[in-house]
């Protein structure tokens, strides 16, 4: 994907974003810039988020429409019920192997070196965390992502054996409910999230209520 001119670049002392309420449908705000602790949170902030290929440069989004999940609304089939009683699941043990598996399941990751360390980085300062399913004391499955107020911005999830992954999303709904979390971003439209309960807004309003959700104090994990 190549850059166009109208599409602002970032410079590395520059940590204030370009008004994501402005952004094109597709969603693509501006370029350039670093995955530093100061700017990443900047971003997620303002409901901005990294996305990028291997040859392309540091791209931030915003896009339109916006895909969130309400913790209420996940949805429980009585074959996931059953799963979930094959899992041992914890919170915030193990992030780096998380990502890393994250990383490493994927054949065309977006998720760079870079980038990893980048949120290994916020999680160590207690922003970025995660969810984990074990069987026999191995991860299995698992979601890492950055919390933001009362809202949990998710960036990505794996799974090894069926049903981890969905799993851990329901823990982490289990717990945003308990918690006084509000929703979870899942960014970008996919089919797969939709089955579970994820609907589509537009992004004026997802801004709104990051806007105020922000703010709120949740107690997570």
């Amino acid at each position: 994907m190549s850059t166009q001119v109208q599409i602002p670049k970032l410079f590395d002392d520059e940590y204030i974003f370009p008004n994501p309420y402005k952004a094109s449908e597709k969603g693509l705000l501006a370029w350039g810039g670093d995955l530093s602790d100061k700017r990443l949170l900047s971003a997620y902030n303002s409901g901005i988020f990294p996305w990028y290929s291997k040859n392309d440069p540091l791209l931030w989004w915003s896009p339109d429409p916006r895909l969130i999940l309400l913790p209420s609304e996940f949805k429980i089939t009585r074959s996931l019920k059953k799963s979930r009683k094959k899992f041992t699941i914890k919170y915030n043990t193990n992030f780096e192997e998380v990502i890393s598996t994250c990383k490493d399941i994927r054949k065309d990751t977006w998720i760079s070196d870079a980038m990893k360390e980048a949120y290994i980085s916020l999680h160590v300062k207690g922003y970025a965390k995660s969810i984990e399913c074990y069987q026999n004391e191995k991860l299995v499955g698992g979601l890492y992502g950055i919390q933001i107020g009362s809202v949990f911005c998710g960036e990505s999830m794996f799974s090894k054996v069926s049903d981890a992954s969905k799993v851990a999303l329901w823990a982490l709904c289990d717990i945003m409910k308990s918690s006084g979390g509000s929703f979870i971003d899942c960014q970008m439209p996919t089919d797969h999230l939709m089955s579970l309960g994820a609907m589509c807004i537009k992004r004026d309003d997802f801004l709104d209520m990051l806007s105020t959700c922000k703010e709120e104090k949740a107690s997570l994990f």
